[in-house]
């Protein structure tokens, strides 16, 4: 077969090369920033409501575009979409850094999520069609290490410079970097792609931005604002039924924007139902260990970076090793073995303590990104492995999509959880305490009772969140267990497959009749 014959010769390393660096800088922005926003806040004198946008604004936007890129990747060459996606990088990277007012950096920032949401997407629907499934999940290791490696080194990263420098250094060591991958793009991509008779349906760009997008925020806003808020409830309400109407608006198209059909295939679905389920347990680890490190144990920002780097680093470091034990043994033998590390590990940080030591909490975080090491890729390269390649951009862009709304409920659910019960163990406690001053306690005594008060009940709330996670990750460890090796399907449509350029070649219907004969 045409396919096979591409996909089995020798890869276009040079395309992935730059793509993959490209990548790169824009998974390490995702990371640089939060650190800086305390000092953004004083410079632009802006209030934490406000600075958040710098983070909620991208994941938004990212939430609102993805769904888009399996449109763009059918319809556009890989060289320009590449340059397009870091054209708009590179500007907003340079702007963010010159900003003289907070609106600008926020535009800035936006126009840099618009080129990381095409970029992650674009390199993924490259490698899963220049690799045949058996040398796939090797190749997908070294693209993982991409995508681990780079926020590993973010925050840490941005403590030192932050420490260093001023806030603006984030953007400015990154600006010469996009910059040179931008022109290298430019001088050495060369792929070429037919033209294809598809146009973009505004009202399903429109229903997806209102969908995902209304997701995206009303969840995101929840942890802040609680749930009672209008502007959460309203905007989820308003999410849920621009979703449903843009699934059923999809399911009526004879080519689609985002096909949901993919959902036929069992394993791309399974695999879809754990990554989302382990994404919101990953969260719990993410946001309620810097909560309880700098505000129950007051470590720095710097030495809450390095807590974490460790995990980060062997997360990395363990996706090439991953991917060639996934070629060789397939998923399901690696998700539940990583999965139950993320059970157990999950469980012992639900048993957290105003003792627990530096070095107890590390290789702890370390151990249990080692066990998720083995999940995220092999549970996805199995579930794109069962579509047909035409179906690649769409499996890309619904798998990107669906983690950026499972991270936002997950950080929802969970910030939501140690909340209400920090705020129940708190009033459960003060009772007690206040009796036990005598009759006239001083305003010092009551100042003291009521602060350890609290820090009593942000660590009750913050095991009560990770043990509600443990329960999430076994979710996930329960459907580890139906997983099977996938096999590509054959493709409903081999009589008029949809080209995706020199490196996405397709069968002919005579080719096909041939071989079959």
């Amino acid at each position: 077969m045409q396919q096979a014959e591409k996909t089995t010769g020798r890869p276009p390393y040079g395309i992935l090369a730059i793509l993959m660096i490209g990548a790169f800088i824009a998974f390490l922005n995702n990371t640089l920033l939060n650190i800086a926003l305390p000092s953004i806040m004083a410079e632009l004198e802006v209030g934490p409501s406000t600075v958040q946008w710098l983070t909620t604004g991208y994941m938004l936007v990212n939430g609102i575009l993805i769904p888009t890129t399996a449109f763009l990747i059918q319809k556009y060459s890989v060289r320009n979409l590449f340059i397009v996606a870091m054209g708009l990088f590179a500007v907003g990277t340079i702007l963010a850094g010159i900003a003289p007012a907070f609106s600008i950096l926020l535009t800035g920032r936006m126009l840099q999520a618009c080129g990381s949401a095409i970029l992650m997407p674009l390199l993924m629907n490259v490698m899963l069609v220049s690799f045949p499934i058996e040398k796939r999940g090797t190749a997908m290791g070294f693209f993982g290490l991409i995508m681990m490696g780079a926020p590993a080194i973010g925050p840490t990263l941005s403590g030192w410079l932050i420490e260093h420098y001023d806030w603006r250094m984030l953007f400015y060591v990154v600006a010469p970097i996009a910059l040179a991958v931008f022109f290298i793009g430019i001088f050495l991509l060369k792929d070429k792609k037919e033209k294809q008779n598809i146009r973009l349906d505004l009202v399903s760009v429109v229903l997806s931005s209102v969908g995902f997008g209304g997701l995206l925020y009303g969840f995101s806003s929840a942890g802040s604002r609680g749930w009672d808020s209008p502007l959460v409830y309203g905007t989820i309400a308003v999410g849920v039924t621009a979703l449903v109407w843009f699934i059923l608006r999809q399911l009526g198209q004879k080519k689609p924007m985002l096909n949901f059909t993919i959902y036929q295939y069992p394993m791309f679905a399974l695999s879809s139902a754990i990554s989302m389920v382990v994404t919101m347990a990953m969260f719990s680890g993410m946001i309620l260990l810097p909560i309880y490190v700098q505000n129950i144990r007051g470590i720095s920002p710097l030495d809450a970076g390095l807590l974490m780097l460790p995990g980060a680093i062997v997360m990395a470091l363990m996706s090439p090793i991953t991917g060639k034990l996934f070629d060789k043994y397939g998923g399901r033998v690696l998700a539940i073995t990583g999965l139950a590390i993320t059970v157990v590990t999950t469980y012992f940080f639900s048993q957290l303590t105003f003792e627990t030591t530096y070095t107890q909490l590390l290789i702890l975080y370390t151990v249990r990104m080692f066990g998720m090491s083995m999940v995220f890729m092999p549970v996805s390269t199995n579930g794109l492995n069962q579509l047909p390649a035409r179906f690649y951009p769409h499996g890309t862009a619904m798998n990107n999509t669906l983690q950026q709304v499972s991270g936002a409920i997950g950080t929802a659910l969970l910030v939501t959880l140690m909340s209400t019960r920090a705020a129940n163990y708190g009033r459960e406690l003060t009772g007690g305490a206040m009796s036990d001053l005598g009759a006239n306690p001083t305003p010092e005594a009551i100042a003291a009772v009521e602060q350890q008060v609290l820090m009593q009940g942000l660590l009750e709330g913050i095991n009560f969140a990770f043990f509600v996670s443990t329960f999430i990750a076994v979710v996930a460890l329960v459907l580890a267990f139906f997983i099977k090796r996938a096999t590509q399907a054959p493709d409903p449509l081999e009589a008029e497959p949809e080209p995706m350029g020199d490196i996405t070649e397709k069968p002919t219907l005579k080719a096909k009749l041939v071989e079959n004969n």
